[in-house]
């Protein structure tokens, strides 16, 4: 699914999907594994600081000067957004992923993906 930038502006569109994957990682294991693979396809450290909730009015949803994360192009992106039924709220991970029922090009293929 190709959307517009979420949470910033950017010329550039974003390629979107969900997989569902069975492993014998645990979440933190899981975690360091999709960062390896952002790394070697070109991403920079994420920051680890929470993600914050833009403003549903703006087409764009801008984030206030006071925001912790600022969003930004990357080549690659990748979140975990469940886990089982488990939940963890640290620092650097959050199962279930807090915005993901804020993003309609998350939701979409999560709800085909569960058909």
């Amino acid at each position: 699914m190709e959307t517009e930038p979420w949470g910033f502006e950017s010329e550039h569109s974003f390629l979107n999907g969900v997989i569902l994957v069975e492993t014998t990682l645990t979440p933190r294991q899981l975690l360091r594994a999709t960062q390896k693979i952002e790394r070697a396809l070109g991403r920079k450290k994420k920051s680890l600081t929470s993600h914050p909730i833009p403003e549903q009015s703006s087409p764009t949803r801008s984030l206030s000067p006071l925001t912790p994360r600022e969003y930004h192009d990357r080549p690659i992106d990748i979140d975990i957004l469940l886990y089982d039924d488990l939940e963890l709220d640290e620092p650097d991970l959050k199962i279930p992923h807090p915005l993901m029922h804020q993003r309609d090009f998350v939701m979409i293929p999560l709800q085909e993906l569960t058909k």
